[in-house]
């Protein structure tokens, strides 16, 4: 079988949740499955990992590059029509010339689609007549729809639109998939009540234990630490909430506690921590993160915003750190891992949580992570079904045929003429004064 994996990022090195899980699909896969990557890049350092994922996995990969710059204005643009900005902000010129060389030069059987945002490209010719696999990872449009909640305007608006247009399109891509994966039975549900009949399946993520096992002694020092991409808007919410919220009440109990902020691109708000607080770093992009897991004493996922499964939980429990957790973050979390984490529901029970783990000593708290079922988590074995999955959907009855493109391939003009006043007037407030991020 051959397959032509497509990725929103090179999933190299394996250094943050989406790259991580794309690099464990292939890894699971080219024992027995001739695996073709194409992944957009989104700059010039990333583009010079190409060889080395090729060289560690021997597959073949395609990096086509996404123009960062212009694809902002052309947001901006966008927020007068219909297409999810998710998808404006991953236009890549070189993308469908890439893959008809592909396609002519090595067909492949399968399309696998990396989150829903790859499927636009793999639901156009000549991709469309080729079968289709979606991993979803999660629900991107419900994380949009949460974050509008949270927010005020004019990001709301901007957030709620998104999660409107995203929607619509996940559910034509898992209509015309054979399969849609994601990362856990929550997720899993999710899908189903939106696309009722759907072949969907959770392939659930999990934790490279010897890379991460902990020295033998633990810390002894008051240590908190997070992790994650820090422009990643949940993320930077969280750690600016726990900073504001939590942080104050925890050094008033521990007066010795650092708190360490370790992820790459810190918004500027973010850098601002380090300043605004006592006992606080932010260390920006770092060569290894488990060396800054093993020098802590423990871990916080402060998200309030949290979709599938957080995987840098279970990479600080795999390095023997007990974390306290908020109530989104607990949903998505293995039951195997939850006996190492606490709940908090509320700044004051965070901090009271967090003060409790870190007035441990370090033999309780190595204990405590240590109740975690781990090796049920290992990637070998979450990844074991993958190839039996694309095999079984080769054999499935087809999707809803080629996809044709609605309102996305609309001019501006019509756009605008067909956008009510209310959406006009917030669209031209939202250029003046914002700029859309994410993840991407």
């Amino acid at each position: 079988m051959r397959v032509l994996f497509l990725t929103h990022r090179l999933p190299y090195p394996p250094n943050r949740g989406d790259r991580i899980r794309a690099f464990q699909i292939v890894r699971a896969l080219v024992p027995d499955v001739e695996v073709e990557l194409l992944s957009l890049v989104h700059d010039p350092l990333e583009a010079t990992e190409v060889p080395r994922l090729e060289q560690r996995l021997g597959v073949r990969v395609t990096p086509v590059a996404v123009p960062y710059y212009r694809n902002r204005v052309e947001a901006a643009v966008a927020l007068a029509g219909s297409r999810p900005l998710t998808h404006v902000l991953l236009n890549a010129p070189g993308i469908m010339p890439a893959i008809r060389r592909i396609v002519d030069e090595r067909r492949p059987d399968l399309v696998l689609a990396y989150c829903s945002s790859m499927a636009q490209f793999a639901m156009l010719s000549p991709l469309a007549e080729i079968p289709m696999v979606l991993d979803m990872v999660d629900l991107d449009s419900e994380k949009w729809s949460d974050m509008a909640e949270k927010s005020g305007l004019p990001l709301s608006w901007i957030y709620r639109r998104e999660a409107r247009q995203l929607g619509a399109f996940e559910r034509e891509a898992v209509a015309h998939a054979r399969a849609t994966l994601v990362v856990n039975e929550r997720e899993a549900e999710a899908v189903r009540r939106r696309v009722p009949g759907a072949h969907v399946t959770a392939l659930p993520n999990g934790v490279d234990l010897w890379s991460l096992q902990p020295p033998p002694a633990p810390v002894d020092e008051p240590r908190v630490i997070f992790c994650g991409v820090m422009n990643y808007a949940p993320n930077a919410d969280g750690v600016c909430w726990f900073v504001r919220e939590v942080w104050p009440l925890v050094r008033k109990l521990v007066p010795a506690a650092t708190f360490t902020i370790v992820g790459s691109d810190p918004t500027e708000q973010v850098r601002k921590l380090a300043s605004v607080a006592d006992g606080i770093e932010v260390t920006g992009r770092v060569p290894e993160v488990s060396r800054y897991l093993w020098s802590s004493t423990m871990s916080v996922a402060p998200l309030h915003v949290a979709r599938g499964v957080q995987n840098k939980v279970l990479e600080a429990v795999a390095a023997g750190l007990p974390t306290v957790v908020t109530p989104a973050v607990l949903e998505g979390l293995p039951n195997e891992v939850r006996v190492a984490c606490r709940l908090a529901e509320s700044a004051e029970d965070f901090a009271r949580q967090t003060t409790r783990i870190l007035k441990m000593t370090g033999a309780e708290r190595r204990a405590m992570a240590a109740r975690a079922n781990l090796a049920a988590l290992s990637w070998e074995q979450q990844m074991s079904p993958l190839r039996h999955l694309l095999q079984d959907a080769l054999s499935q009855a087809p999707g809803s045929g080629p996809w044709v493109p609605g309102r996305s391939h609309v001019s501006r003009r019509n756009d605008i003429r067909n956008a009510t006043a209310e959406d006009t007037e917030q669209m031209e407030s939202v250029e003046r004064d914002t700029v859309f991020t994410s993840e991407f």
